[in-house]
């Protein structure tokens, strides 16, 4: 009987150490099935993100679609209208690319817009009379400024770019111009 007790006893010890075995393994288990929650969380969520841009960017081609279906008549008063009510829009910088988006149409469209509608050849030579026209009337309206404040305002990069231009269409410099208009 003493045999049978030390084997149940030895029996015991072993079953013990093989439960102690088991409650770490399900403890390692638990660790790992809990960090692949945490990854299938945060892959479920970024696939929610991924879903928002992707119907952002559908979104976005959408409305840019209709905006080309818009009348050129109406996306010209659009556009004069626009940089008219923020005339520091048009800087230096300011470019085809930078008009498209500020109107909501693909670049093709502006481009054809220009060339169909109007007597400018491209949204630049646009951009560039709008610059042209704002530094006039700085030159004229505000005889303190000096011509560099002038040039900067109108969105030129420079004195000698303003002076340039302004003699290529009217034929005399910022000076000789701001001399005319205050007699």
């Amino acid at each position: 009987m003493a045999k049978k007790i030390e084997e149940l006893e030895a029996e015991i010890a072993r079953l013990q150490e093989e439960n102690e075995r088991l409650d770490m393994e399900n403890v390692r288990l638990l660790g790992r099935n809990l960090l692949m929650s945490e990854q299938l969380c945060a892959w479920y969520e970024l696939k929610q993100r991924v879903n928002w841009l992707k119907a952002e960017m559908e979104r976005g081609r959408r409305m840019k679609m209709q905006a080309d279906l818009v009348d050129d008549a109406e996306l010209l008063a659009m556009l004069e209208n626009r940089l008219e009510q923020e005339p520091q829009l048009v800087t230096s910088e300011f470019g085809t690319p930078q008009l498209a988006e500020l109107m909501g149409v693909s670049q093709a469209r502006l481009m054809r817009l220009f060339r169909n509608s109007t007597i400018f050849k491209s949204p630049d030579e646009y951009l560039e009379n709008i610059r042209l026209m704002r530094a006039l009337q700085l030159l004229r309206e505000h005889p303190e400024y000096g011509i560099a404040a002038v040039s900067a305002e109108a969105g030129y990069n420079s004195v000698r770019t303003l002076q340039r231009r302004m003699v290529e269409v009217i034929g005399m410099t910022p000076v000789e111009f701001r001399i005319m208009t205050e007699k």
